[in-house]
């Protein structure tokens, strides 16, 4: 019987100390149950990758007969309208930035449903807003949320913030709003035309503006059909976020490019202006007037595209970089 008891003591000992443990695991479970934040639609659990595929499958077909009709609508206004033809090359541009960002690409597989169903009721939403109220531009909107939709069903918020430069990028090929394009247009064709005229004058050419008509000669060049206004501001600031996107600048020079968008947009406006009123002054051939104006538009964004190269540059050699380097560090070379 004597001994029995050590070891009759030794199992209680380790029975108690068995049951600490356990109640110590136990209290550290529930504390980190109690600590567990809560999901929400940016952090959900991982979905296997088929399921993601799945869900974006059922989302790119369900949006493309959905939307079909709004993108031959927007098609046949980029061939109608030459201040809109830049919307052929929204697309492509948008894919092309996904290329450039391909080294920080983050795979496929993490699907967010709750992330992409908000993002889904958003488009809806726009929709039916633009429906209700008979805003027509908001069904080419609803496309933006729409697309990041996808992408939040195919890779979650990961793949959604990856993909956002490229996505945004689409709203560009919306045209305006007409109210909006109303009322902002004639301000700025009045700009336009004071400065074609000027510049006209300056070329030796007898011209004199009244209200938005320009008097060249024996040639009556309105302003209103020599460019469209606002409408090549879409242009001229969807080249300013391609170029914002694209290029590894401070962000000091990209808030540069981002002010420079509406007086670049005025010289552009300008220089077409002038541009065609020196074409009306020396031919009279219809063929090479009409010409000149359908094929305006692509030219007036390549002369944005050299300016913004020359503000680029300016804005590289105005501040240039010192390497400092220390006596000390010359010295010990020298020795070595």
């Amino acid at each position: 019987m004597s001994r029995a008891e050590p070891k009759l003591s030794v199992s209680n000992h380790r029975q108690k100390g068995a049951g600490k443990k356990g109640n110590r695991e136990v209290s550290k479970q529930a504390a980190g149950k109690a600590t567990a934040p809560a999901t929400s639609l940016v952090d959900q659990p991982s979905f296997s990758l088929k399921t993601s595929v799945g869900l974006t499958t059922l989302f790119v077909l369900a949006g493309v007969v959905s939307y079909w009709p709004t993108l031959m609508q927007l098609v046949r206004t980029w061939d109608r309208e030459p201040d809109y033809s830049h919307g052929f090359l929204v697309v492509p541009l948008a894919v092309w930035f996904l290329w450039l960002r391909r080294a920080s690409f983050p795979g496929l597989g993490r699907s967010s449903p709750l992330l992409a169903v908000f993002l889904l009721s958003m488009s809806l939403g726009l929709r039916f807003l633009g429906d209700r109220f008979f805003f027509t531009f908001m069904d080419g909107w609803s496309i933006v949320p729409w697309a990041a939709a996808v992408a939040a069903a195919l890779g979650g918020w990961p793949l959604l913030r990856w993909s956002l430069p490229s996505i945004g990028f689409l709203i560009f090929m919306v045209p305006l709003p007409f109210r909006f394009e109303g009322e902002l247009s004639a301000p700025l064709q009045r700009i336009a035309t004071k400065i074609s005229t000027t510049a006209l004058q300056i070329l030796g050419q007898s011209a004199f503006n009244e209200g938005n008509v320009i008097l060249l000669g024996e040639e009556k060049l309105e302003v209103a059909q020599a460019c469209s206004g606002l409408r090549l501001f879409m242009s001229v600031l969807a080249l300013t976020y391609a170029f914002i996107t694209v290029i590894a600048r401070p962000w000091w020079e990209k808030l540069m490019l981002a002010l420079a968008a509406i007086p670049i947009a005025i010289v552009s406006n300008s220089a077409r202006i002038v541009v065609t009123g020196l074409i009306y002054e020396y031919t009279k051939s219809e063929s090479i007037r009409r010409m000149a104006h359908d094929s305006a538009g692509w030219g007036m964004i390549l002369f944005a595209a050299a300016v913004f190269g020359l503000l680029l540059w300016y804005l590289k050699h105005l501040i240039v970089e010192e390497e400092t380097v220390e006596i000390d560090s010359i010295v010990r070379r020298a020795a070595v």
